[in-house]
């Protein structure tokens, strides 16, 4: 006897390519979602609650993201932390840092230029501003940064789409990430309230420069991620601009201070 099936062709499911296609879909709006949203409030918790809470917050939220990142199925490599391009990433940071210490050495020789220092943020004695260029900075900021955009959006959007749609949607978020950070900013730079002058049309002139400015660094870092394959070389760049600038902005203001 040949046994014959009872099952009816018409109600057999399967899971086509178009539906696959749309479950990835879903998926990534869904984490990309949650990872702006969890980064918009640390943004905003951060900027506004208490003086170095991002030295325990940055790291607790990089993690946090990773481990997402990782669920969603990112390998090492996606995310720029991979061994095997450790040393890559570590040549392209020395080479940043290096560039940025000479641009912003030629800056300070210049007293045109020698005026965008002087930002009462980073009037500080020597001992904190290495504090805050050695510790703060990197622990606090950049680690958090460098992860969030440059190792798991960058990762997510290449994986799903490509490099250019990844470093620009990164790019723009990082961006837009600066829009508290600015606030005030012209009144605390003697440079930005010079160019801008003061008052409620200063202040949005001021926080769309500055949001334009950091997504077009932005989009440098994610170049020197993509061609390292590693965010040591991206948070070279960025801890460069950072960090050195707090340390030249405190000599300027200490040489200002004695004349």
């Amino acid at each position: 006897m040949v046994a014959v099936s009872t099952a009816d062709p018409a109600i057999v499911t399967s899971t086509g390519p178009g539906e696959r296609a749309h479950t990835r879909r879903w998926r990534l709006a869904v984490t990309l979602g949650a990872i702006v949203l969890i980064l918009g409030a640390v943004n905003v918790f951060h900027h506004l609650g208490v003086a170095y809470l991002g030295l325990a917050l940055g790291p607790v939220v990089a993690a946090v993201l990773l481990v997402i990142a990782r669920r969603h199925g990112l390998s090492w490599d996606d995310l720029g932390l991979s061994r095997r391009a450790c040393l890559r990433g570590a040549a392209y940071a020395g080479g940043a840092v290096a560039l940025v210490a000479a641009v912003y050495g030629a800056a300070v020789a210049i007293p045109l230029t020698r005026a965008a220092f002087l930002d009462d943020r980073y009037r500080l004695a020597p001992g904190s501003a290495l504090m805050t260029a050695l510790v703060v900075i990197p622990i606090g900021t950049i680690l958090l940064e460098e992860v969030a955009f440059r190792g798991v959006l960058f990762g997510l959007l290449k994986r799903h789409r490509n490099a250019a749609w990844a470093s620009g949607i990164s790019s723009a978020l990082f961006g837009l990430w600066h829009i508290v950070p600015s606030l005030g900013l012209a009144g605390d730079n003697a440079a930005a309230g010079a160019v801008f002058g003061r008052g409620a049309g200063a202040q949005t002139a001021v926080i769309v420069f500055v949001v334009a400015f950091t997504a077009v660094a932005g989009a440098l870092m994610c170049e020197l991620r993509r061609r390292s394959g590693s965010l040591l070389a991206s948070a070279g760049l960025h801890w460069a601009t950072n960090g050195l600038g707090v340390l030249l902005a405190a000599t300027v203001w200490t040489l200002a201070s004695h004349h």
